[in-house]
């Protein structure tokens, strides 16, 4: 029986997958989607209501023409699927002056131009008075951050590159791949065998599955999220509370304005991630996650304090230094793939699944890639 054949097959069909195959469908390829699980599940990294996105970034300025070109993608996306899917509430960073979060953020605004705000405790009481901060943090606030509707997101894209004739299979991951004689690749699911020019993986706490050469370099950890009853709701709203990164000692947490569900989400210790198999049904929060989390709110955002309502599990690629890996497979070109993403990936969802499209096709992405190469693990 002769393999169906496609322009490019894309295994994964969440944040990156799903991007993925919108921007291949648009250029008028013939696509093939492929996902373990059902269309919005919980078992990845992707649920959840909401994803921050920030401009100003102290993971490295390198990041910020890319993230630029997401916001400005998560925006035209939304229009075209006609969800809103970019929510501008503005970023605040917040640290302890001088522990480097808050002045790293700082030079990347300075490097690129962004706007931008320096706050002190005096300033950020004031202004969000949800807040009680000890003594001597600061904050940077970035009036172009938000948050990204993560699951309507991927929704949307699927809708349309469906619209521009995409095939979506879900509930029939890619079991194995092969190279082909003719540079393309053959794909072997439980469902068939097919065949395609161009693979692309995105498939991402799995990911070692399909590219053993993240095996090493790549461990999989599970993250817990909640949203807790609000006793001063009023304080929480979108149109008055912004996204936030939070480090105290406790350690680094996240968390956003109320949306589409009556409690306020926190997500972390971002540095407190604990291994897991992504094989393992459970997707049960840790209790030491949840106690950390519960702990944050009492001493510094008391009036999100209250009972939890809904406690999930998230399941995180990471890498050593907590960058992303965006490449071709090694020995195999005609394969790129994105993921590994550390826990700060979707806000880059939407042009990255541009970059995956340029790589799949062109072989020419807008951006530098260098940073994100799979070599700098393999010295």
């Amino acid at each position: 029986m002769t393999a169906k054949s496609y322009d490019v097959i894309v295994a994964g069909v969440g944040a990156m997958g799903s991007a993925a195959c919108w921007h291949l469908a648009r250029r008028g390829l013939r696509v093939l989607g492929l996902d373990r699980f059902e269309l919005g599940h919980a078992m990845g990294s992707s649920h959840g209501l909401t994803r921050i996105i920030r401009l100003a970034y102290f993971e490295g300025s390198h990041y910020v023409p890319i993230v630029r070109r997401a916001h400005e993608l998560w925006a035209q996306t939304g229009e075209a699927a006609g969800m809103k899917l970019l929510h501008v509430t503005g970023s605040l960073d917040l640290a302890p002056q001088g522990e480097g979060q808050v002045e790293n953020s700082l030079q990347s605004c300075l490097d690129h131009s962004l706007v931008h705000e320096l706050l002190d405790g005096a300033d950020i009481a004031r202004r969000f008075p949800a807040f009680r901060l000890p003594l001597g943090h600061v904050g940077l606030w970035q009036p172009g951050g938000g948050f990204v509707a993560s699951e309507k997101a991927i929704y949307a894209h699927v809708g349309l590159a469906q619209s521009r004739g995409a095939e979506i299979r879900m509930g029939e991951p890619m079991l194995d791949w092969s190279p082909t004689a003719d540079g393309g690749v053959t794909v072997r699911t439980q469902g068939g065998t097919y065949s395609a020019g161009r693979l692309v993986i995105a498939s991402g706490g799995w990911i070692a599955d399909a590219v053993p050469a993240l095996a090493k370099p790549v461990q999989t950890v599970r993250q817990a999220i909640g949203w807790f009853t609000t006793r001063r709701p009023e304080l929480f709203r979108e149109d008055v509370f912004p996204v936030f990164i939070l480090s105290v000692e406790e350690g680094a947490f996240y968390g956003f304005p109320l949306y589409e569900h009556p409690g306020f989400k926190l997500g972390g210790p971002h540095f407190g991630r604990e291994p897991m198999d992504p094989r393992e049904p459970d997707r049960t929060p840790s209790p030491r996650q949840v106690a950390l989390i519960r702990e944050c709110l009492q001493r510094y955002i008391p009036d999100a304090a209250g009972a939890p309502l809904t406690l999930k599990g998230c399941v995180y690629s990471v890498t050593p230094d907590e960058d992303f890996i965006i490449d071709a497979v090694p020995g195999a070109p005609q394969a790129v793939f994105a993921s590994c993403c550390s826990g700060h990936g979707f806000k880059f969802a939407s042009a990255i699944g541009e970059i995956l499209a340029d790589l799949s096709t062109t072989g020419r992405p807008a951006f530098d890639l260098a940073p994100f190469s799979l070599a700098r693990f393999q010295a």
